[in-house]
């Protein structure tokens, strides 16, 4: 998550590396590139680790894969590598790519190095620093930037590939659901143990193939300093092909969200805020997108809500293990049964 990206600090020792190979690579393959290099890591609890890289004239960000033994598929920088070039040609938001690097032997592991995007980062869907009159138009210019994601064919901009087509709603339940029953430590929750039986037997009719970000929230983007535009849309390691409304629900999660750890709008008086309500937020997707409302929302988010539980779920069982034991982690833990019973409640407006 982007509040990662505010502040850096001194390279942390379990990721350090030979700062002289990687300025020889620059200035090797990154066009423009003059140094002295100066190499310092970004706060946070990124998967993949994130550094800044100055020089005299110019700032990046390098993206790596951990060093260590590391899963089959995971932290696959170079898949985020693919989709931010792939997307800049369509003008989208995303940071200029320089260069991938597939070789480990230049800093233990692969990585990519991209422009760093200067502009303001917010935490809260409240936007509290904002101004009341300024805020209608930074959500208006959210929902403009996940339209025009999902109004990209991904076989035009050589995304075909990019994950697997169909099916999406049946496969990421069945991916949590093992997920969440193999995590014996972390016990059951009631209401997920509900949503595991009811979500596959009432998933939509009708499907859809467009790439998805997977985690396309506030505090992933950038916005410009003095005006509502979307500079840039950070962390795509969960991006792939699936249902453009399973990303947008995700999104839309705000709205149903009390302010937990990950705040939502929930008692928030958003005529007062001057925040757009629901009802017209969802109408603004639709006009862009070309579609004449969403009938099968609440279920959309029923699928987000349990799929956040199941994350909640994993943190949980990771914590109990002693492999999570910061605080976020156990704030997530605690507001595990809170989303799992929003998901049931989701689950329930439908009438199904």
């Amino acid at each position: 998550m982007s509040e990662g990206f505010v502040g850096a600090g001194e390279v942390r020792d379990a990721h350090r590396f030979d700062e002289a190979r990687l300025a020889d690579w620059m200035a090797a393959n990154v066009p423009g590139y003059a140094g002295p290099l100066t190499v310092s890591q970004f706060n946070g609890g990124q998967s993949n680790p994130t550094y800044k890289l100055v020089t005299p004239t110019h700032a990046y960000v390098l993206r790596r894969k951990p060093p260590g033994d590391l899963l089959k598929g995971a932290h696959a920088v170079d898949r985020e590598a693919r989709v931010l070039q792939a997307l800049e040609t369509q003008g989208f938001p995303v940071p200029h790519v320089h260069a991938l690097c597939s070789d480990d032997g230049v800093i233990g592991t692969w990585f990519y190095v991209m422009d760093l995007v200067e502009g303001r980062i917010f935490w809260a869907p409240t936007l509290p620093d904002v101004a009341r009159n300024d805020r209608a138009g930074l959500f208006d210019a959210m929902n403009a930037t996940i339209a025009a994601l999902h109004m990209i064919d991904p076989e035009a901009i050589g995304l075909g590939d990019y994950g697997r087509p169909g099916n999406y709603f049946e496969r990421q339940i069945g991916r949590w659901t093992r997920q969440y029953r193999e995590d014996a430590d972390a016990g059951r929750d009631p209401n997920v143990d509900r949503l595991v039986e009811w979500l596959p037997a009432n998933i939509p009719a009708g499907d859809e193939t467009r790439i998805v970000h997977g985690d396309f929230r506030l505090d992933n983007m950038i916005f410009a300093a003095d005006e509502s535009q979307v500079l840039a849309v950070l962390d795509w390691e969960l991006s792939t092909l699936g249902h453009p409304l399973a990303d947008f629900a995700y999104h839309l999660m705000m709205y149903r969200m009390p302010a937990l750890t990950i705040p939502g709008l929930v008692g928030a008086d958003l005529a007062t805020l001057g925040i757009p309500s629901e009802a017209d937020y969802v109408a603004a997707y639709c006009r862009r997108t070309g579609r004449e409302g969403i009938p099968d929302l609440d279920f959309y988010l029923a699928f987000n809500f349990f799929r956040f539980a199941c994350i909640c779920h994993g943190v949980k069982g990771r914590a109990l293990r002693g492999n999570a034991a910061n605080t976020q982690a156990a704030r997530l833990v605690e507001d595990l049964p809170v989303i799992a019973e929003i998901g049931w409640q989701q689950a329930v407006r439908t009438g199904a």
